[in-house]
């Protein structure tokens, strides 16, 4: 078995010894079951980074001592229940590098919160409460909302997953809880496909090995969880793609605008590819053609802009273009063989379809039934979507895929999707924001499940 220091120095590459002024901010999210510790241990990476004011800190202060979870907690109930419930975004920097971090909730029944904070995170470090396990069995089972939140993290693709397994200070034995653990999280990561980054022995209540090393505790002696974020990469954005854009917002010409040049600018964020002057692209729904004549950032300067980044789009001619639409590029034309006389056909670079086959979170407290209608949003265009059927359901126990005629809240299977209207939709491990959709309750407008195209 590979050891855990191993593992966890391989997740720091030899160029992140020096300044990584140059590296993007990280965005992650911690989550895992209830109680595990997550808002403690942000708590513990603000202040021990010196990210907190005193004044904030003194604001934090229990009967003399300073809890370390409320840095996080600003909900009025989550306060009162001493329970995570929304997702809390804060922001620190080291001199190696500035972060985001959402505080996910542990509770099962909170579990589409965790969904929203993962579909835009670079990474998901996943607490493991040492306390709440048979630790002293080294074939110990993993809690169900460790299990589930590690494979919905895998699923919505977040680029690295990390392991922080807390409170070892707390058990008899911390070298023996975290072998047998990391060995159990090991084994249930093999077998989901899950590649881990790191896994890390810490005590966020002390702050051992959270920024500050305790150096052989548990016998572990590799790089604090900070260490270890700081040398993280950013999730790439689908550059290589052909070029796909939804758009957002469409800003009426301006006679007065030098940029426009007297044309409508369409505004979104590049989903696919890269867009500069004189790219092809074709309009969908309405398969119009035309030619990009200018490109502009979000400064509104001429600029190619690659995927993930924010644009606006000028066409060289006039085209029926609304929010919703997609710009995409223009289908390729297919050489025919030597004894074939028709016309060469278009390839379409993201061909529509109106019949998907998915795997569905599902989030709602109704459950998921073939048969049902809901609102579909793709990018930014709303489409009607039918059950066609629940093919099946994941047992996260077991890893296996069970057969299924509805999915209750909070499980994950497989389901095919039928569309009033075709989209340009594509494998979700192919492209990120085209290979995902959100279903919408059409009576409560409440989100309803994450939908990942296979």
């Amino acid at each position: 078995m590979t050891t855990m220091n191993s593992i966890a120095s391989s997740a720091i590459p030899t160029s992140a010894t020096g300044k990584n002024d140059h590296i993007s901010a990280l965005k992650f999210i911690t989550c895992g079951s209830v109680d595990d510790g997550k808002s403690t241990l942000i708590g513990r990476l603000l202040v021990d980074s010196k990210a907190v004011l005193q004044d904030h800190l003194a604001g934090v202060q229990r009967q003399g001592e300073t809890d370390l979870a409320l840095l996080t907690d600003g909900l009025s109930a989550e306060r009162e229940q001493g329970i995570t419930i929304d997702v809390a975004y804060r922001y620190f920097a080291t001199e190696e590098r500035k972060f985001i971090i959402g505080d996910a909730p542990g509770h099962e029944q909170y579990t589409r919160n965790m969904v929203t904070a993962a579909s835009s995170a670079d990474a998901a470090v996943v607490l493991v409460d040492a306390t709440k396990l048979d630790w002293k069995n080294p074939g110990l089972a993993l809690l169900p909302q460790t299990r589930r939140h590690s494979l919905l993290a895998h699923l919505l693709r977040v680029h690295s997953l990390v392991f922080a397994v807390n409170k070892l200070d707390a058990v008899e034995d911390p070298a023996l809880a975290w072998q047998h653990i990391q060995g159990a999280l090991q084994s249930f990561a093999q077998a989901a496909g899950i590649t881990v980054r790191a896994m890390v022995p810490v005590s966020a209540l002390k702050g051992w090995n959270v920024v500050d090393a305790h150096a052989g505790w548990c016998g572990y002696d590799g790089p604090t969880l900070l260490q270890v974020l700081e040398a993280l990469p950013n999730t790439p954005a689908d550059s290589a793609l052909a070029p796909a854009f939804p758009v957002q917002w469409v800003e009426k010409f301006s006679s007065s605008s030098d940029t426009s040049q007297g044309r409508r600018v369409f505004w979104g964020r590049v989903a696919a590819g890269s867009f500069a002057p004189g790219t092809a692209v074709q309009i969908f729904p309405s398969g119009q053609l035309a030619t990009v004549a200018q490109v502009l950032d979000h400064a509104r300067r001429p600029k190619d802009v690659p995927a993930g980044t924010s644009a606006g789009i000028i066409l060289d001619r006039e085209v029926d273009v609304s929010r919703g639409d997609w710009i995409l590029a223009a289908p390729a034309v297919a050489t025919p063989a030597e004894d074939d006389f028709d016309t060469p056909a278009s390839v379409p670079a993201w061909p529509a379809s109106r019949e998907l086959r998915t795997t569905v979170a599902w989030m709602d407290d109704e459950p998921l039934v073939a048969g049902r209608v809901y609102w579909a949003l793709h990018g930014h265009r709303w489409v009607k979507a039918k059950v066609k059927a629940v093919v099946h359901k994941l047992n996260i126990n077991t890893l296996a895929e069970e057969a299924a005629t509805q999915l209750d809240p909070n499980a994950i299977g497989h389901v095919d999707l039928l569309l009033q209207e075709a989209i340009p939709a594509a494998p979700f491990g192919k492209a990120r924001v085209l290979g995902s959709l959100i279903l919408v309750d059409t009576a409560s407008h409440k989100t309803a499940g994450a939908v990942l195209v296979n």
